[in-house]
């Protein structure tokens, strides 16, 4: 009896470690706090790294925004068929959850609600919600719609094993910290939905933390998304990720700065205020200016290209008011004032088409050192890829594409038309080379993942070079427009052909630089990581859906119709146009190469419709530089004996 109390003993004290073992080392603690929580509340926190969390693409209600964390992929609000179902009261399963699954099964994506939970309780460990059940709950949601409750403030009390989703408040946050052990992780979030243009509060403790949040989705220090939840979360339960998240695990950078979060949240939020009040007044402005000045004769034509050079220089004076970050009226200020003057600057220096060249690569240089060199400043721009609406956090939006697609070709076809007439001449197969290696660098910078991030640029910035290559005349000493040169069949299809070629080059060295360098783009993980031929459908199908519902946007804007009767006019008055061009047909091929890149940009782009405005009025400037140098060009020796043949 003895013996066999003696094992019995021994047996009960191996059988203790066993059982722990079998337990998760790490807990992770998700900690919804009140909605009016700041990041200011989260600083006062020891050991508390901070960020702001994008809780959705646009404007999402707080359950989409749980309901996206737990299956760590997010789509539009507007891509969805239908509306989310009532999802409340429930105690244990969440009712319409069927409801739910078909919702998520219609929409272009790969959608899992409760994929989170699941591969939780696959692995064996835990996830629970504490009672009464809020939208917080549904984090913790398995594939079937069960949550696991936890009564209330237990595991707020007491660490709870797993993932344990809470309600507390900021005078609980220290406790909480203060308990992690080990692997431990606290997340505590402001409850969703955001403000207005807004982004919650986001604070993350335990190891491995003591910086400003950041992940690869966002690649900007203090932003995060909310599908970089799960994905964080299972890995620090040491968990593999399912391709089916797209998420990235948060991490911390450098030290932390509240201040400087604060400070961004501040000017995202200001963005979408300013964008169009900003843009569209200066516009406006110049237009006015110099339609008041035209009614001079002899100035006529400088108004005109000084009107061009303004609008030239305005991307660039955006970049510097991100840079400084003014208040609204200083920065309209800024970029009225600082672009005109910049054209006028340069009329008066700088002869010719010299000036459009140096306008169009100054701007568009700046913004090609700011995103290889990471500075930030192209995304906190008004023409930058706003953030705040959850679709794209780093590089060159579209907005931007849509100009840089218009003045690379632009730049070089105007600084090639300056230096030919000057005298010095250039033969085709220069010409050809300068479009090719234009378009190439600046696809590089604005395409690559590690840099620009832009997919579209691989695209319409080739596209735009090869038409451009296509379109220059064989002789440049005997070119004269409206003979039908270069708008043969055969030219037709060596148009086509380059359009093709060019496109498909684009996107595959764009795949080969981002396999090569890790820049993890999002045509890498759209394309490469694809499920197969439906991934790529859904994507498809993605796209073409946002550029209606882009272009359905569009379309209540007075400014989308003013561009559409100005493309009618310029087709309409095509052949005069071409008159306008005739002295320098290198500039020529460069409109040309525009255009069609414009064109590109609208059919591959999800937001078609604010590409065309953009792109078309980038053309109209370049248009009316063209007229304001027709007299002088032709006036050259070289081009009057380029018309005299």
């Amino acid at each position: 009896m003895a013996v066999a109390l003696t094992a019995g003993t021994v047996l009960c004290g191996l059988a203790a470690p066993a059982a722990a073992a079998s337990a998760p080392e790490a807990s992770v603690t998700f900690a919804v706090l009140p909605r009016d929580t700041t990041v200011a509340d989260l600083a006062r926190v020891s050991g508390m790294s901070l960020g702001l969390l994008s809780a959705g693409i646009g404007e999402v209600s707080s359950q989409q925004t749980f309901l996206d964390v737990s299956q760590g992929r997010r789509i539009g609000d507007s891509l969805y068929h239908r509306s989310l179902p009532g999802l409340f009261p429930f105690a244990r399963e969440v009712p319409n959850w069927a409801e739910v699954i078909e919702r998520a099964d219609d929409a272009p994506a790969d959608l899992i609600p409760g994929l989170l939970a699941t591969r939780l309780r696959v692995a064996g460990v835990p996830a629970s919600a504490e009672q009464p059940m809020t939208a917080a709950a549904l984090t913790a949601a398995d594939v079937n719609g069960l949550v696991s409750p936890s009564p209330p403030g237990e595991c707020v009390r007491r660490r709870c094993p797993g993932l344990a989703v809470v309600r507390a408040g900021e005078a609980e946050l220290p406790g909480l910290v203060r308990r992690l052990g080990g692997g431990d992780l606290l997340i505590a979030l402001a409850a969703p939905p955001p403000g207005e243009n807004e982004a919650l509060p986001i604070g993350i403790a335990g190891r491995g933390f003591n910086g400003d949040l950041t992940s690869d989705s966002t690649r900007t220090d203090g932003y995060v998304l909310s599908t970089d939840l799960a994905p964080t979360i299972l890995r620090r339960l040491g968990l593999a990720v399912p391709d089916q998240m797209d998420g990235e695990p948060i991490r911390s950078e450098g030290e932390l700065d509240p201040g400087a979060i604060e400070d961004r949240a501040r000017r995202m939020k200001a963005i979408p205020d300013r964008r169009a009040p900003v843009v569209i007044g200066c516009l406006a402005a110049w237009v006015l200016l110099a339609g008041a000045a035209a009614f001079a004769p002899a100035a006529r034509r400088r108004a005109l290209a000084w009107l061009a050079l303004a609008f030239a220089y305005m991307p660039l004076m955006l970049l510097a008011g991100a840079a400084i970050e003014p208040s609204a009226v200083a920065e309209a200020v800024l970029v009225g004032l600082g672009a005109a003057a910049l054209a006028a600057v340069t009329l008066r220096f700088v002869p010719g088409w010299w000036a459009l060249a140096g306008a169009c690569a100054i701007t568009v240089s700046a913004y090609g050192i700011d995103v290889v060199a990471g500075s930030g400043l192209t995304e906190l721009s008004l023409l930058g890829p706003n953030p705040i609406f959850g679709v794209r956090f780093y590089g060159i939006g579209n907005e931007l594409e849509a100009l840089i697609a218009v003045m690379v070709p632009v730049s070089v076809g105007a600084g090639l038309s300056a230096y030919t007439g000057w005298g010095r001449g250039v033969s085709r197969r220069g010409a050809g080379a300068a479009f090719v290696i234009g378009g190439l660098v600046a696809a590089l910078v604005f395409a690559a993942g590690r840099f620009g991030a832009d997919v579209g640029a691989a695209i319409v910035l080739p596209v735009g070079a090869a038409v451009a290559v296509v379109a220059l005349p064989d002789d440049f000493e005997h070119f004269a427009p409206n003979t039908g040169v270069n708008r043969s069949r055969s030219s037709f299809r060596r148009l086509s052909v380059a359009v093709i070629a060019a496109a498909l080059a684009g996107v595959a060295a764009l795949l080969f630089i981002d396999l090569v360098s890790g820049g993890n783009s999002h045509l890498t993980r759209s394309v490469l990581d694809a499920g197969g031929a439906g991934d790529l459908a859904d994507l498809a199908d993605r796209r073409l859906r946002l550029s209606a519902h882009d272009f359905g946007q569009a379309a209540g804007n007075p400014l989308f119709w003013v561009v559409v009767v100005g493309i009618c006019a310029a087709i309409a008055q095509r052949r005069r146009i071409d008159v306008w061009l005739g002295p320098a047909p290198i500039a020529r091929a460069g409109l040309l190469g525009a255009c069609v890149a414009v064109a590109v940009g609208v059919l591959v782009n999800d937001s078609g419709a604010t590409f065309l405005v953009l792109g078309s009025l980038a053309m109209g400037a370049f248009l009316a530089f063209a007229w304001s140098q027709a007299g002088e060009i032709s006036s050259s020796p070289r081009n009057r004996r380029a018309s005299a043949g």
